[in-house]
C-alpha cells in the first residue's frame, strides 16, 4: 500500500475509529509492558498508558483521554492532515494531543469529549469527500 501525501486525500480518507479503551499519558524511568507509546524527552520518558495500568502503577488518572485512531495510511512526509484535524477540534473547543505512527494518525481527546469529537472529525472527512 503506497502512503497518501496530499491533506485534501489524508483527511477525505481519515476513517476516524475510536477506540473504546481510556489512556492516560504519563511518565517513567521505564517503559511500561503495556504502553501503547513511549516518547523519551529532554525531561525524561512520556508514555501513554491503559488507563488500569496507570491506575495499578500509581499514576495520575485525573485526565483520562479516549484514542481516536485516523485509519488513512498517512506518509510521514505528508502535510495538512495534523493542521485540519487539530483545527476542526479546536473550534469545537475539544483539546487534542496527536501522535503520529508509522501508519496512522492518532488523536487523543480528553475522555469527556470522545463522542463528539468523533463526530467532528467524521463531519469533516465528509464535508472533504464531497466538496
Amino acid at each position: 500500500m503506497t502512503p497518501v501525501r496530499d491533506g485534501t486525500a489524508m483527511v477525505a480518507g481519515m476513517t476516524p475509529r475510536l477506540d473504546r479503551q481510556a489512556y492516560v499519558f504519563c511518565t517513567g524511568a521505564a517503559v511500561h509492558p503495556a504502553a501503547l507509546c513511549a516518547f523519551r524527552e529532554d525531561e525524561g520518558l512520556s508514555q501513554v498508558l491503559p488507563l488500569e495500568a496507570a491506575r495499578a502503577t500509581g499514576h495520575d488518572v485525573a485526565l483520562p483521554m479516549a484514542r481516536i485512531v485516523l485509519d488513512v495510511f498517512s506518509a510521514l512526509d505528508g502535510h495538512g492532515l495534523t493542521a485540519a484535524v487539530s483545527a476542526a477540534l479546536c473550534e469545537a473547543q475539544i483539546a487534542c494531543n496527536m501522535v503520529a505512527a508509522y501508519h496512522h494518525d492518532h488523536v487523543f481527546v480528553p475522555w469527556a469529549d470522545r463522542d463528539r469529537a468523533l463526530a467532528v472529525l467524521l463531519r469533516l472527512q465528509s464535508g472533504t469527500a464531497s466538496g
